[in-house]
């Protein structure tokens, strides 16, 4: 990435500014400020989030925000309340309070002097999800978002569930945020108020995995801040940001088909990060991207911007399988509207073993019954790729032993998919509760499978995932499963793989009991969305190489380590997958901060046994700046009975003492018990 230090705009940074709530509370800010705008106010741009802006997130607001603010806007980098050094408990995403004080800070922005009255929301992430939602609440000022890596349904595509499946990022998630509520605001900000705020925080947040296990349907506890509820509610210019590699790109396909609004969709190869960051590259420039949008929908600057296509994607190209990749090979395609008239479906039937195109004569009599080892999906890799570790899914010959299996024949032609596939099968079950994972997979002529696209299915989910019905035993059923939206090309002479198991962990929880699913002969079938290459995608405006502001200076202090390990003990039988995420130590320069992170997380189980799959999570973060030392443990265990989950989680908190020894300030523990709820 190339860095800028010369902007348009000289820009000064105010370390942070306490933003008051209508309920006296006050949320910390931190404030990129272009130097002439107390004399010529320019508009606000907000970022809103829990992360930690003193240290968490201070390495990649270097990069942005001083980009923006030097291109003329005020950038205002908040903490939610109950996070970083803003007031108050944080005690779940997404909830009203979290809205009511956007609403609050927003207005707060509007009105002071160096702002002209319009206000941008934008983020990754959280950060994509509350600018949706809280657009959908029409805050006067609020006049366009930005929304990375989001969705705009909090059951249908997040870390949660998965077509009714529960996903075991759901506690990978947990983890992440039962380590972020843990943690104190920093003295050099709040005070000598700090240690009642931190105990505050430590007794009143509580334990979100349990709560997020008590929501199995979608039922109220999703819907109110899921925009796709009423999607007329946003009435403000959207921008939605996401990469194949990540687990929130459905969203857009979905936002730009229904928004009645001015809006864009950018989807690059990327994992979990902004596109100027993006892993897998090529990264773009999308720092200028923003800056463009603004433009337009805050200064009224005609940049061009809505001449160009909704909707521009990376055609990925033919890969060898791999767990990380440094780029994805490809091109650049772009429509005019989503759905677009251009993209043709073309259908498949899976006749015996055979992948073949609709109309092809149904071999009879060849009904397959399927129960798949519970070591299918070790090497799926994560929901949504984080880019930390290598974390996307390995050469899917691996994983097709317990699969059902249908290819065509090699291709006499290259084919593009550019949407959403989706596979209808006509399937019975000998128990009441059985899922489906079905996998589309590129295969090279020396045999290598990538897999580039997947769905999950809980039968039980097979009409309504708010009222979903068990399975009635030996009763057929139609089923349709969705498949991650993609851009993928298929060249001559490889085969398309289609892939269907009745079990993919750890990727996702297996059901209460092994089921075996009967599939019956010549019903069932697969739809591709089909794009054709086009010459207008050569004319398309291209994008420059990415650029932000210059680095957070860090001076690092202890090495960590990134691993992802699949092994298995033959004298137990015992499989275990062990990610770590092991940051080290390193020293914040400006802030003389000194920061530790490490997350572990295990998923292990006994031969098939769907009962011995467990998930167990652990947390190390320290804070150390002179005489201020503090550490925060956190270990979670989840385990599950065909009846219930079981969680048992443990946090403890310390005050660190070179002198004097360490101090335990805090310490709880949950052993808590959640009845399933046909998962």
């Amino acid at each position: 990435m190339r860095t800028v230090t010369e902007f348009p705009e000289d820009v000064r940074v105010i370390e942070n500014v306490f933003i008051p709530m209508r309920d006296g509370a006050r949320l910390a800010a931190r404030i990129w400020l272009p130097t002439s705008a107390e004399q010529k106010p320019v508009p606000a741009v907000l970022e809103y989030l829990p992360y930690r802006k003193r240290d968490s997130t201070r390495g990649r607001d270097a990069v942005n925000h001083p980009y923006i603010a030097g291109h003329g806007y005020v950038v205002a980098r908040v903490d939610l309340r109950g996070s970083g050094d803003s007031d108050g408990v944080i005690v779940d995403e997404y909830r009203p309070q979290e809205h009511e004080d956007a609403e609050d800070v927003i207005a707060w922005l509007a009105d002071q002097p160096w702002c002209d009255g319009a206000v941008g929301m934008m983020g990754i992430s959280w950060g994509g999800f509350n600018s949706l939602q809280v657009a959908a609440r029409r805050p006067p000022a609020l006049k366009a978002i930005i929304a990375a890596s989001a969705t705009e349904d909090l059951y249908v595509d997040n870390m949660h569930y998965m077509g009714g499946c529960l996903l075991t990022d759901n506690l990978s998630e947990a983890t992440v945020m039962f380590a972020f509520n843990s943690l104190p605001p920093d003295p050099m900000i709040v005070g000598d108020r700090w240690r009642d705020m931190w105990q505050e925080r430590l007794e009143g947040s509580g334990l979100w995995l349990h709560t997020w296990l008590t929501h199995q349907r979608r039922d109220d506890y999703w819907k109110p801040a899921s925009v796709s509820e009423d999607y007329s509610d946003i009435a403000c210019p959207v921008f939605a940001v996401g990469g194949w590699a990540d687990g929130y790109t459905n969203a857009i396909f979905r936002l730009m088909e229904h928004l009645d609004v001015p809006r864009k969709g950018l989807i690059g190869p990327w994992g979990h990060k902004y596109p100027h960051l993006g892993v897998p590259g090529p990264a773009i420039d999308f720092l200028q991207e923003v800056v463009r949008w603004w433009d337009h929908w805050l200064k009224g600057i005609d940049t061009g911007l809505m001449d160009e296509p909704m909707l521009r994607a990376w055609m990925q190209d033919s890969v060898p399988p791999a767990t990380s990749y440094d780029t994805r090979p490809g091109r650049w395609v772009a429509e005019r509207s989503w759905p677009a008239p251009e993209v043709r479906e073309r259908r498949y039937v899976l006749n015996r073993y055979a992948l073949e195109q609709d109309g092809a004569a149904i071999e009879p009599g060849h009904d397959v019954r399927l129960q798949s080892p519970l070591s299918v999906g070790m090497f799926a890799g994560k929901w949504a790729s984080y880019a930390a570790v290598p974390d996307l899914p390995f050469d899917q010959r691996e994983e097709d032993g317990g699969a059902l299996v249908y290819e065509t024949e090699p291709l006499d032609a290259p084919m593009e998919i550019f949407g959403l596939p989706a596979a209808e099968f006509e399937v019975s079950s000998d128990k009441p509760v059985a899922m489906l994972a079905v996998r589309l997979s590129d295969v090279a002529p020396d045999g290598e499978a990538t897999r580039f696209t997947y769905g999950l299915l809980n039968l039980t989910h097979r009409d309504s995932s708010e009222h979903p019905q068990p399975l009635e035993p030996g009763r057929s059923y139609r089923v349709r499963v969705l498949l991650n939206g993609i851009a993928q090309h298929i060249p001559e002479g490889h085969r398309l793989r289609l892939s269907v198991s009745t079990s993919y962990w750890p990727l996702a929880w297996p059901a209460p009991e092994s089921a075996t699913v009967t599939f019956a002969a010549g019903q069932s079938r697969l739809s591709l969305p089909v794009r054709a290459p086009r010459a207008e995608d050569d004319e398309l405006r291209p994008f420059g190489e990415p650029e932000g502001a210059p680095d957070l200076e860090i001076t690092p202090l202890e090495e960590g380590e990134h691993a992802w390990r699949v092994t298995r003990d033959l004298a137990t039988d015992v499989s275990k997958l062990e990610v770590l995420n092991d940051q080290g130590s390193f020293r914040i320069d400006e802030t003389d901060t000194v920061v530790r992170r490490d997350t572990s997380e295990w998923y292990t189980f006994r031969r098939n046994d769907v009962n011995s799959v467990r998930g167990e999570t652990r947390t190390v973060r320290r804070y150390e700046r002179d005489d201020w030392r503090i550490e925060v443990l956190t270990r979670t265990v989840l385990t599950s009975t065909p009846e219930e989950f079981h969680v048992n989680a443990e946090l403890d908190a310390y005050e660190l003492d070179a002198e004097h020894g360490d101090s335990r300030f805090f310490a709880d523990s949950w052993q808590l018990s959640v009845p399933r709820d046909l998962v």
